[in-house]
This record gives structure tokens, C-alpha cells and sequence, in this order.
């Protein structure tokens, strides 16, 4: 029986250093997301991937031009059959959500993902929508234990986001459910990556929270329900259990995993 729940996908594909970016170097390309990865353009996984949703009606890319989407053959089939559409990408990721929300005839739910999570499933899609939609909420955002990841890679070097209850692994996950929502997405003006510059959790969630963080004095939830209160919404952390959903493409060590990773599932399956 299909789901009666429909959302839109935004996939956040622009790059930050383009042809200087790290991963983009391995194969002396403009952007790290058009990387061959196990023998398919990354970005054209997660779009495959993402598109094999049972929740996903429409999805958006947003990138520098439409010419660089153009430049896969396969993404360049799905834009004129009108499968995926382009989106003109802004200065920092906040403003290429709060475009993409003016732009985007009816745009929420709002789904959004990254161009270089090549290890996404239709099935986490499948799960993290599942769990957004069956519950009130205005945003979501994904995240993995680290329990569940070191249990399935124990030698994997991974920094986490250590709490009173755990550690924790975002997933680059996220959902807007109402226009409200939108406000919740300004965390990303700086930049993100909270993990790796520590200093963007001040900016963005202010210093209570950061003292929490900090000294491990709360608990995930506890910590969105700080949040809730701060922007007057909804916000729910939606628990990934799977090992892989907090993997990216950051570095060449990232692309070396992933790819690993992907060859060990035994292909993709498309076609």
C-alpha cells in the first residue's frame, strides 16, 4: 500500500571550494559531488536514491548552474523529463533553503539532504519520514548513535557529538514541516559542520546550549527541547539506526570508506 504522505526533497549540491575541494581533486573535477564513486556520479546516487523514496514526490537540486547538473548524462535526462528540477544555490546553505522555500510552488514538508551523503538509502529516507510525519512536529533533524556506529565499525575514527546520554552523529538529514520552520534552518547561515568548528554551536544555538553541549549536562532530547522553546517549534531528533547514515564525502579518507562501503553492498541496483 503506497504512503499517503508526500514530501518535497531540496539536495544541497554546491561547493564550497570547487576545484580546490579535496575529493573534487582525486578526479580533477569542478565539484566534489560529480565524483565517479563505485562506478556511478555521486551526485546522481543520492538523487537515484533519494527519488526511490516511497515519501518523496518532487526533488530539487540546488547548485551553482544547471550546466553542471547538465554535465551527467543521466541528470541531465531526469531534468528535462522533469524528475528532478534545478535550483540556483546562495551564499551559505540558509539562504539556499529559505529560496528554495520562496521558490518552490508549495514546498513543505520539506525534505533536505546533501550532494555528497553517497551512502543514503531509500530506506533511511523511508525511515526518517516515517518517523517525521508520525508525530506533530514543525523540524527534524537525523541523527545516529554512536553505539550503533561503532558497533558496526569499531576501528572507525569518528568525531561525535558527546552528550549527557551519548554520542551522537548528525546525518545531514533534516525536514521543515511549515513555513515556521524555516527560521530553524538559520543555524546553517555560518556554515555548519558544528562538529569540526565548535565555535559555530555558540553562534547559532547561543551560550545556554553551548554550556550544556559543552559540559555534557543534557541529554539529546533535552537539548531539542531547549531548542523548541528557544525558536517557538517543534523540534524532534529522529534516531537513525543505521551505522552508515552519518557518513559524507568530506576528504579522500571519506571517499576511500564510502566507496568500500558501497562495493561491500554489492552494487546499487540501478539501472
Amino acid at each position: 500500500m503506497k504512503n499517503q504522505y508526500k514530501a518535497t526533497a531540496l539536495i544541497l549540491a554546491a561547493s564550497r571550494r570547487g576545484a580546490q575541494d579535496s575529493v573534487a581533486k582525486i578526479q580533477n573535477l569542478s565539484h566534489k559531488c560529480l565524483v565517479v564513486i563505485d562506478g556511478m556520479v555521486m551526485l546522481e546516487r543520492v538523487v537515484r536514491e533519494i527519488k526511490a523514496s516511497d515519501y518523496i514526490e518532487r526533488i530539487f537540486v540546488s547548485i551553482e548552474t544547471q550546466e553542471i547538473l547538465e554535465s551527467v548524462p543521466a541528470l541531465k535526462k531526469m531534468l528535462a523529463a522533469g524528475e528532478i528540477h534545478y535550483l540556483p544555490s546562495r551564499d551559505n546553505l540558509y539562504l539556499s533553503i529559505r529560496d528554495a522555500a520562496e521558490k518552490i510552488d508549495s514546498p513543505w514538508p520539506l525534505v533536505i539532504s546533501t550532494g555528497d551523503n553517497a551512502l543514503h538509502t531509500s530506506d533511511m529516507i523511508d525511515h526518517f519520514c516515517t518517523e517525521v510525519f508520525g508525530s506533530p512536529v514543525d523540524t527534524a533533524v537525523a541523527m545516529t548513535s554512536s553505539s550503533v556506529i561503532l558497533e558496526a565499525y569499531p576501528d572507525g575514527k569518528r568525531a561525535f557529538h558527546e552528550l549527557k546520554d551519548s554520542g551522537w552523529s548528525s546525518c545531514n538529514l533534516y525536514a521543515l514541516m511549515n513555513e515556521k520552520a524555516l527560521a530553524s534552518a538559520k543555524v546553517f547561515e555560518g556554515g555548519g559542520q558544528f562538529g569540526k568548528r565548535p565555535q559555530r554551536i555558540m553562534a547559532a544555538f547561543g551560550l545556554w546550549f553551548m554550556l550544556l553541549y559543552k559540559f555534557k549536562l543534557a541529554t539529546i532530547d533535552q537539548l531539542a527541547a531547549l531548542l523548541s522553546r528557544r525558536w517557538a517549534m517543534t523540534l524532534r531528533v529522529v534516531r537513525m539506526p543505521y551505522a552508515d547514515a552519518p557518513i559524507d564525502v568530506d576528504n579522500p579518507d571519506d571517499f576511500a570508506r564510502t566507496e568500500a562501503i558501497l562495493k561491500a553492498r554489492g552494487g546499487s541496483g540501478f539501472q
